[in-house]
């Protein structure tokens, strides 16, 4: 099966990042492994990461509360609030990293999942950042690694589910 390219796109001078990338799944499929627990677990983050999911409301007005651990046993949890879910179609949440030193570092992300007429499904994120820095430390935090692995991942869960 054809693995396609995550792409990252961050403009200078902008508070924005946007990450597109093309699966060989249908979009209903896609769409539940966003707001489903137990396929979230099973992708999201990078390789090496497992996740607990500590809260998980994905409808409008819903929120979230994930913990990522590493090899070595430490954690990352992040947080945020669903505005809209739209099934098949959109879904606006926010994010946040609760390790930073200072709270409120809120990221707002709309992400649309699009149909092709191939039977493939396009996932664009759009993420707008609160300031210049927020946007540039996320960026230089491996979020592009961390990004690619857990789409690695969802490629080959949406595999096993399609099989």
């Amino acid at each position: 099966m054809v693995q396609y390219e995550t792409k990252i796109k961050a403009e200078k001078g902008k508070q924005e990042i946007f990450v597109s990338r093309i699966f060989n799944a249908p979009r209903g499929l896609v769409f539940r492994a966003h707001i489903e627990p137990e396929l979230q677990v099973k992708w999201r983050g990078p390789k090496k990461f497992t996740m607990d999911i500590d809260k998980f409301e994905p409808r409008s007005g819903g929120s979230y509360r994930i913990i990522h651990h590493d090899e070595e046993g430490n954690e990352f949890a992040f947080h945020g609030v669903y505005h809209e879910v739209t099934l098949p179609v959109r879904i606006v949440d926010t994010f946040e990293f609760e390790g930073l030193n200072e709270p409120g570092h809120v990221i707002l992300e709309t992400l649309t999942f699009e149909e092709l007429n191939d039977g493939t499904t396009k996932i664009t994120s759009h993420m707008l950042f609160q300031s210049f820095t927020d946007r540039d430390e996320m960026l230089e935090s491996g979020m592009e690694s961390g990004v690619n692995e857990s789409y690695e991942r969802l490629d080959d869960l949406l595999e096993n589910l399609i099989d």
